[in-house]
């Protein structure tokens, strides 16, 4: 188990006993129970070749599961590698360094996945995650005064990552367009690389994993999300009405159709319902890539009122704010649910 001192100070008392921790620090458990993970296994979701990329199986990945498991996505193995491994060592600095050294444009939060565009932490959610981040969003990454040199061997690793990622996710964007056959209105609601960001989330390990979320229920917001699992994994999906744990593969990448994406497909291809469990004895690392449409594009959709990507951030954070939790895409509906 990581030094106690890496982790923030709300989550010290869930790692340092077995003791139930206060109330207040519990994620009240909503919609879905708590599941005995006994009664768990892995399921084979669809998997994508990106070098021999059919847009059949990509097209039905995408209307049946809202995700698929990448292969021969083109990234090298060793630079995997080196990101998990520069991550993990970050991540066990003391909590007070990692707010010293995490600075603008960078931003490190815990207790909520929900961020402000800013990067700082929304609060407002009904409950409390059980996991701490680092937000990198890639086209300021430059701007980023690295002084310490794990920091400056980090921020290349990420920019070479992130560089990857990018490619990834436009080459899979217009592939499902040309799956869909969308028509020239929607497609432009697209996909702009200036938008992409880098998540890293770390999961503490404890005791109160039958009690407690890592990250409680969601949908992405984004039109495409794309994760990098280390080996202890804890990633769950919803479809027909339960949930199933998707254990890593080693040199895999998992793609996620967000809401964006749900929204320019008319609502034939669904955003994936997704959570993470919290493992009793190891903590969890995962770097998660978001890529959104571009500032000020408007998605056009025969489902949904034309908005934009500003439009539904707003409306996610204000409905945060004032419900505790996110509406999302139904706002937006043109026959909105009764």
């Amino acid at each position: 188990m990581s030094n106690l001192e890496s982790y923030p100070p709300v989550f010290r008392p869930l790692n340092a006993s077995p003791a139930p921790a206060p109330a207040p620090l519990l994620p009240q458990l909503n919609n879905h129970a708590m599941e005995d993970s006994s009664s768990f296994s892995s399921v084979p979701v669809p998997v994508v070749d990106l070098q021999c990329l059919s847009l059949e199986e990509l097209g039905e990945a995408c209307k049946e599961w809202g995700l698929f498991r990448l292969v021969n996505h083109g990234i090298p193995p060793s630079l995997l590698i080196k990101l998990e491994e520069h991550v993990k060592v970050l991540f066990a600095l003391p909590f007070e360094s990692k707010q010293a050294l995490v600075t603008n444009p960078l931003s490190y939060f815990w207790g909520t996945p929900l961020l402000t565009p800013s990067g700082a932490a929304l609060r407002g959610a009904l409950n409390i995650n059980l996991l701490e981040g680092i937000n990198v969003p890639l086209s300021q990454l430059p701007q980023f005064q690295a002084e310490d040199p794990r920091l400056k061997d980090f921020r290349q690793c990420v920019e070479e990552y992130g560089r990857h990622l990018s490619r990834i996710a436009t080459t899979l964007f217009e592939a499902m367009l040309k799956s869909l056959n969308v028509c020239p209105q929607q497609s432009e609601s697209g996909l702009d690389e200036s938008t992409g960001f880098i998540r890293l989330y770390r999961y503490p390990p404890g005791p109160l994993a039958d009690e407690a979320w890592g990250m409680m229920e969601h949908t992405d917001s984004s039109v495409l999300s794309i994760v990098n699992q280390d080996r202890v994994g804890g990633l769950e999906i919803f479809k027909d009405n339960k949930w199933l744990l998707l254990n890593p593969i080693s040199g895999t990448l998992l793609v996620h159709i967000g809401d964006m994406m749900q929204a320019i497909s008319d609502d034939r291809y669904m955003s994936v319902k997704h959570r993470v469990r919290v493992n009793k004895q190891e903590e969890r690392v995962s770097i998660c890539y978001f890529v959104f449409p571009g500032e000020g594009t408007v998605v056009r959709s025969s489902k949904y009122k034309p908005f934009t990507y500003t439009d539904f951030q707003a409306q996610v954070q204000n409905d945060t704010k004032t419900l505790g939790y996110k509406v999302g895409l139904d706002r937006f509906k043109l026959n909105p649910p009764v």
